[in-house]
């Protein structure tokens, strides 16, 4: 009995830090820089612009005790449900906004024109799950662009017409610079 007990143990034990490594892996560079403990974080959120109901930020973020800095791009939604109303948020770090652009950048220049016989996705995917693409239907024969902001949450989701898409590219382009 007591063998089972602690081979029981050890096993939640493993499943418990397996799981707190995964979570630790799923945030944002600026994120942990953030979250540090022991550290004093001033936090700096630099308006940008708004699409379709995305606020975007820079967010800057220094250390006041050593004096290090960083910053991200922050992307935020306030979704409205049937009967609750969330805030949903993602975190860019710096060193991913150019593949962000270049992924947005293509998806208006050359899937979105383009047709294709199945339905098709494509998707830029963030450290943090956060997911911005385009799919492909073939009832419609349209491409139609998204946002997912959190990894997991169908809430978080955001459908963008082909204007919001150069807006939102826009937008960023303007907070990459200011980073």
């Amino acid at each position: 009995m007591k063998k089972a007990s602690l081979t029981i143990l050890a096993s939640l034990i493993v499943l418990f830090v397996y799981s707190q490594q995964t979570k630790i892996q799923e945030l944002s560079n600026a994120e942990q820089f953030s979250t540090q403990s022991g550290t004093l974080i001033e936090k700096q959120f630099i308006d940008i612009g708004n699409v379709k109901s995305i606020d975007v930020q820079v967010l800057k973020l220094i250390d006041l005790v050593s004096g290090k800095k960083m910053s991200a791009l922050r992307l935020e939604y306030k979704y409205k449900g049937t009967y609750s109303s969330d805030t949903k948020v993602a975190s860019l770090d710096t060193d991913e906004l150019d593949g962000l652009i270049k992924s947005l950048n293509t998806i208006q220049t050359t899937i979105i024109p383009s047709t294709r016989e199945t339905y098709t996705e494509v998707t830029f995917t963030s450290r943090t799950g956060f997911k911005a693409g385009a799919f492909y239907s073939v009832d419609s024969n349209k491409w139609r662009a998204f946002l997912q902001l959190e990894k997991y949450d169908s809430d978080s989701n955001v459908f963008i017409s082909t204007e919001d898409l150069t807006a939102l590219l826009v937008l960023i382009k303007q907070a990459n610079s200011e980073m």
